[in-house]
């Protein structure tokens, strides 16, 4: 029996204000932060799904999303490692299409299916940009989500699917573009999204002989605030009842990412015995029923969307949102601009990415970075690996910096955290008000962007003020 065994999602805690955007625009979308992108998020979204699950039983991490920050470059490994996966995990990124999480997802359950692989990690994650003052930019929305795919203590059960493929040009990025491009509204919606998701629907119910009235929950991808609704509406759906919401007021439509996103919100209000139907988007449309068993009671600890949702900042920073996306460029001073080395990052991946510490086996001592010669007993090379990106610490000491990079975020806040457990390093501090910044304050950690140089993005671990 193949299905769904844990579920995760990850959605940034800053919300920009759509009457930012345009006078008299309701809700707010999701936004990352300056130092997030797709990768930050799906490792994120990942982390959140895994709590509580032995992480050396995980075989596969499949990445989906259509803003990689890299165009050659492996975007599933580097989640993989942030993720702090086994080396012999096998890795595969989705790409180029707003279904590719749902394709990721397929691809999932026919490696289970086929033995291949025990458990895959299917994670989807977007930030999508819309023209300045568009209609598209009020739209998106960022976020992740992710979803463990196994044999065993299945929560909800794949019961079939329905695919479909359909040549139009609706809504495209081509190489080089920044911001998406689509043609009329009418036509894309008529001929693109109503016809085809319609289509993939339609199939499905006619395959498993199921009708309307059978399924408890209906999850569709949806470009906008109304277009789901119109669509259940017209397959025979009860909106009111049916229909999960898309948290289109309060998140946005966040791409690849969003009906993973949606599933996984349905999937936290389900009870045993459930249907739900999931169709996504994207020159076609896969549709999916699931049937939830007596094992989602046991899913617990995770934040989800509905601890996401609820754990926001609102901005009405029109500008600062343009600068964080990069879309109004600033000038760094030159003295800032860092130097970077691939095989640096290549010697220190383990530290950097993974997170990883180390333990003295002789007194229990926990260090970082690691170090050859243990700080308390001078033991020397009797260590073994601490993964520090799932504790929690506090601030013991800070430093408010005016002055150096990043521009981005003044001032920058060092913080010296102590781990719960034992161990303490230095680390950068965001997500934060700098006035609310104390010693004593509880942290995690936030897999995070440092900078870019010569196309390669540096990612690091930084601490974040406890998400509540």
């Amino acid at each position: 029996m193949v299905g769904i065994t844990s579920y995760g999602a990850y959605v940034p805690l800053y919300r920009l204000s759509r009457e930012a955007i345009a006078r008299g625009a309701r809700g707010e979308k999701a936004i990352c932060n300056f130092d997030e992108d797709s990768i930050t998020m799906a490792a994120a979204a990942s982390i959140d799904c895994l709590t509580g699950i032995d992480r050396e039983t995980i075989d596969g991490l499949y990445f989906a999303t259509t803003t990689s920050p890299y165009k050659e470059k492996s975007g599933a490994a580097i989640v993989a490692m942030a993720t702090d996966l086994k080396e012999n995990v096998f890795t595969a990124d989705f790409a180029h299409s707003l279904r590719a999480g749902t394709s990721a997802l397929m691809s999932a359950i026919d490696a289970v299916k086929a033995g291949s692989a025990k458990k895959v990690m299917v994670t989807a994650a977007d930030t999508r940009l819309g023209v300045p003052t568009s209609p598209y930019e009020q739209n998106f929305g960022d976020g992740a989500g992710a979803l463990l795919i196994g044999d065993s203590n299945v929560i909800a059960t794949i019961e079939a699917s329905y695919s479909v493929y359909s040549e139009i040009m609706d809504v495209w990025r081509a190489d080089g573009d920044t911001f998406i491009r689509s043609w009329e509204d009418r036509f894309t919606t008529t001929h693109g999204y109503t016809a085809v998701v319609g289509e993939a629907i339609s199939g499905l119910l006619k395959k498993t002989g199921l009708k309307p009235g059978d399924l408890a929950k209906v999850v569709l991808y949806t470009p906008d605030a109304r277009r789901s609704a119109d669509l259940a509406k017209k397959l025979g759906f009860d909106v009111k009842t049916q229909l999960q919401d898309p948290f289109f007021n309060n998140m946005g439509s966040t791409g690849t990412a969003l009906p993973l996103m949606l599933l996984v919100a349905a999937l936290e209000e389900a009870k045993a015995g459930d249907r739900i139907l999931l169709a996504s988007y994207g020159n076609g449309s896969d549709a999916f029923v699931l049937q939830v068993t007596e094992q989602i009671q046991k899913i617990k600890g995770r934040r989800g969307m509905k601890g996401h949702l609820e754990s926001k900042k609102v901005i009405d920073d029109y500008k600062q949102y343009l600068v964080w996306r990069g879309i109004l460029p600033i000038e760094l001073r030159k003295e800032t601009v860092a130097f970077i080395s691939a095989p640096a990052l290549w010697r220190e991946r383990d530290a950097n990415l993974r997170f990883h510490g180390v333990k003295c086996q002789v007194c229990g001592t926990i260090q970082y970075p690691p170090q050859r010669v243990c700080t308390k007993c001078h033991a020397k090379d009797q260590f073994e690996p601490y993964r520090l990106s799932d504790k929690k610490a506090k601030i013991f000491t800070y430093s408010m910096d005016y002055i150096t990079y990043p521009v981005l975020e003044r001032p920058v806040v060092n913080a010296a955290i102590d781990f719960d457990g034992g161990g303490r390093t230095l680390c950068y501090l965001t997500d934060r008000e700098a006035e609310q910044v104390q010693c004593g304050l509880p942290v995690e950690m936030s897999f995070r962007k440092l900078f870019v140089k010569d196309g390669i993005h540096n990612y690091f671990w930084k601490a974040i003020p406890l998400r509540t």
